[in-house]
């Protein structure tokens, strides 16, 4: 079985995007290193959540996570559950929601 980075949700079935380049942290400041697919969907899971590269990651990792996340709803790999509420849109999708 492949091993998966931290940052992978368990119910999550899509493979790492990569190498492990990014720690992607929540409000309390709890974190998870993960490669740049699985900190994306994390951190569009997460309110106020942070993303910062490691010292070993390449140029704009995190920038590419931040911008990803922004187009991803939250636990997106639960792809049956109905997406109604602005919380269970993406940051885009809200923002076309209102005109932004």
């Amino acid at each position: 079985m492949d091993r998966r980075c931290p940052a992978a949700h368990p119910e999550d079935p899509t493979p790492c995007g990569g190498p492990v380049v990014v720690t992607v942290l929540d409000r309390t400041n709890a974190g998870a290193d993960g490669c740049e697919h699985h900190a994306a969907r994390l951190l569009a899971s997460l309110e106020g959540g942070r993303v910062y590269a490691l010292p070993d990651a390449p140029a704009g990792a995190a920038i590419r996570v931040f911008t990803a996340a922004g187009t991803i709803r939250p636990f997106c790999w639960y792809e049956d559950a109905p997406r109604t509420e602005a919380c269970q849109l993406s940051h885009a999708e809200n923002r076309a929601r209102h005109g932004a």
